[in-house]
């Protein structure tokens, strides 16, 4: 008898693993609570895949064998909770995807960090020749990609809402880089709960498995799993299986062979962290130095993460609009090597902006411009300590109220601590009117 599954929402990871359902003769409902754009509704139908738009019709979804729900969809609303009286499988589309392959897979997760790593760790298995995809929260539904060909090994970026419906989803290598506050609205305003989200990214290893992990964050370094251990760390030396940052220079240990790394293309803590990552990644799959070396030296950074711009008169602008928490513009904010203005704001997320005050003192902060439509708590954050906060309704204010409070030799900081949706599309949106708006003054 044919299987029965049913997606709940037809966005990117959604209409994957449609596709892929519908390839591995499953009977395919798709549904979401809004609408589906035409060319994914001719998608569907090519696949032969029955779709509903505008509402979920509970005796389809509740006949199935199998539930995928999308990442974006939260739990506790009426479908969900209907799903689980039922006691019928709900899973995450990584969870489905990963039924149907046999690929060595390394999953990243973090609050901050997990694209630039991912990126970092598939581009050297790639110089390495290494048959690889890349594919998850990064953009690619990894069941739309299995669904073409399977690989031999995969680069996943793997979100907290992701790792939420997991059963045996279960990499060969896991990666926490690090968990602080974020999403918190998603879970009840609790940090413990985001926490165990996180970890369960480790859920299902074994001995054969490896887990690297932030020895440096407190909220990670006690994880018990069944998995080897491989911490990392900027302040700690390791003289066992380890990685670690001393005299300007990545110290990998592993199986009693030692690898030393100078020169990275990224700068930063933040970005020699993730490089560390990727790196004691590829050595476990026993790339060779050599390639580990080139391909960090190559690395380019992504679009809208600390991201040069221009230089304008003296003054450069850095679009980090990707920066939307609080720990990411920390990051950012750390990574000031000369006197800035720093526009942040949008819609918070439950945030706790005294974590950056301290590096704000640090560093030379002329002003702030906050972009958003309310931003009275940015603004009581940082009340008395910076000297001029300003308010701007619009990217094109922001940008050139910046620019009037710059000097030469200076530098507009774009890093928003928060998340773009009361003015933009998303962050991409946020930093690419950044980049407009700067290139027209």
């Amino acid at each position: 008898m044919q299987k029965k599954v049913s997606i709940l929402g037809a966005g990117i990871s959604g209409i994957g693993a449609a596709i892929l359902a519908s390839k591995k003769d499953y009977n395919v409902f798709i549904s979401d609570s809004g609408s589906i754009t035409t060319k994914d509704k001719r998608t569907l139908d090519y696949f032969n895949v029955e779709w509903q738009e505008n509402g979920h019709a509970f005796d389809k979804i509740l006949s199935s064998n199998i539930v995928v729900k999308s990442p974006g969809i939260p739990n506790g609303i009426e479908i969900i909770d209907r799903i689980a009286e039922e006691k019928i499988d709900l899973i995450s589309e990584i969870e489905f995807a990963s039924r149907f392959t046999k690929a060595k897979i390394i999953a990243i997760t973090g609050t901050n960090g997990k694209t630039t790593t991912s990126l970092i760790t598939y581009k050297i298995l790639k110089d390495a020749g290494y048959d690889v995809l890349l594919a998850g929260n990064i953009g690619k539904s990894f069941s739309l990609e299995i669904s073409q060909r399977d690989y031999k090994y995969i680069v996943l970026e793997v979100s907290s809402f992701q790792l939420d419906n997991i059963i045996d989803f279960r990499p060969d290598i896991s990666i926490i880089l690090n968990i602080t506050s974020d999403h918190l609205d998603r879970y009840k305003g609790k940090i413990s709960e985001y926490i165990k989200s996180k970890i369960r990214i480790t859920l299902n290893q074994n001995q054969h498995d490896v887990l690297i992990y932030n020895h440096d964050d407190k909220s990670v370094k006690e994880i018990e799993t069944l998995a080897k251990r491989i911490p990392i760390s900027l302040n700690k030396r390791f003289d066992l299986d380890g990685c670690f940052y001393f005299n300007n220079k990545i110290n990998i240990n592993l199986n009693n062979n030692t690898m030393i790394i100078e020169k990275l293309a990224l700068k930063g803590s933040h970005n020699i962290f993730n490089s560390m990552a990727a790196a004691m990644a590829a050595r476990v799959f026993e790339v060779s130095d050599d390639v580990i070396r080139k391909s960090l030296i190559d690395f380019e950074n992504i679009e809208h993460r600390l991201e040069y711009v221009l230089t304008v008169h003296g003054i450069d602008f850095i679009n980090d609009s990707k920066a939307t928490n609080v720990n990411a513009a920390w990051y950012a904010i750390e990574s000031m090597n000369k006197p800035f203005v720093w526009i942040a704001g949008g819609i918070d997320k439950g945030n706790d902006y005294s974590e950056i005050i301290k590096v704000l003192k640090e560093k030379e902060v002329r002003a702030i411009v906050c972009l958003g439509k309310n931003n009275k708590k940015i603004i009581e954050a940082f009340k008395g300590e910076v000297e001029v906060i300003e308010q701007a309704n619009n990217m094109y204010e922001a940008v050139n109220k910046s620019y009037g409070l710059s000097k030469i030799g200076e530098s507009v900081l774009l890093s928003p601590a928060c998340a773009s949706f009361d003015l933009f599309e998303n962050f991409e949106h946020r930093g690419s009117e950044f980049k407009k708006m700067v290139r027209s003054l």
